[in-house]
């Protein structure tokens, strides 16, 4: 117990010196970025990174930061990491629209039905943790409604709980699908950005494949497969190929 107590009074004062540290970097990141000295801002706000600290905020800021210093694939690079986390935030979305006006590959998306772009749209409208807040009241109404339904005397209420709670259940479950699905796109990353400024597409994992198209840097990519140093890679308009994994960053 002596031991334990002994390592927890040595941890604690370190994680306090971490968040004050952490702190004082966000001032300073902060006050770099006001002054115009960008370059600076976005090694602190790295730094930050480096320390453990994830979030939208620090994302946008360090993408704004990249921006200004005019590393538009970096810009890039931290503007569809801050999405990922708050896909609802329309500042990140605008950011990012202006960053890929420098991109020189130009894509146009395959058609996607009208569910699957629905239901897109919805679950970008809250993170995954909130949509799971969402799901969870939705169970909690559920089973006091069945309550009512059990334990009421009266027809008409069990009548009302009955249904209500039909549309409840149902409400779970989609939101927790949706929760599901934002929580995926963190854990999974499977897109990425194209770092070299020019780069031949194969059609196979090897230099001595046949060159299928080029892309240039800048452009979202979807990581399909890999072998050995090379990734598999599936472009907006449904176009595949083979790339060295040198030249993506993962997103």
């Amino acid at each position: 117990m002596k031991f334990r107590i002994a390592i927890i009074l040595f941890l604690f004062p370190s994680f306090l010196f971490a968040q004050e540290s952490n702190s004082e970097l966000w001032e300073k990141a902060n006050n770099f970025y006001t002054t115009e000295e960008y370059q600076q801002a976005v090694s602190v706000y790295e730094q930050i990174l480096h320390n453990g600290e994830e979030s939208a905020k620090l994302y946008f800021n360090l993408g704004n930061a990249y921006y200004k210093t005019g590393d538009v694939n970096n810009a890039i690079l931290n503007y569809e990491r801050a999405k990922v986390l708050a896909p609802q935030d329309e500042d990140i979305e605008f950011n990012l629209k202006i960053a890929n006006q420098f991109v020189v590959t130009k894509i146009e998306e395959l058609p996607q039905p009208f569910f699957l772009r629905w239901r897109t749209s919805v679950a970008n409208k809250y993170p995954a943790d909130t949509w799971a807040i969402i799901s969870v009241s939705a169970f909690l109404l559920f089973l006091f409604l069945l309550g009512f339904f059990f334990f009421s005397r009266s027809v008409a209420v069990k009548r009302l709980g009955f249904w209500i709670g039909i549309v409840a259940i149902v409400f779970s479950g989609f939101t927790f699908s949706l929760a599901a699905q934002q929580k995926k796109k963190i854990n999974t990353r499977d897109h990425a950005i194209v770092f070299c400024p020019r780069v031949t597409v194969k059609s196979s994992p090897s230099e001595t494949g046949t060159d299928l198209f080029l892309i240039y840097e800048g452009l979202k990519i979807q990581v399909t497969d890999s072998l050995s140093n090379w990734k598999e890679i599936k472009l907006a308009d449904g176009n595949q190929g083979w790339l060295p994994d040198s030249c993506i960053v993962k997103i």
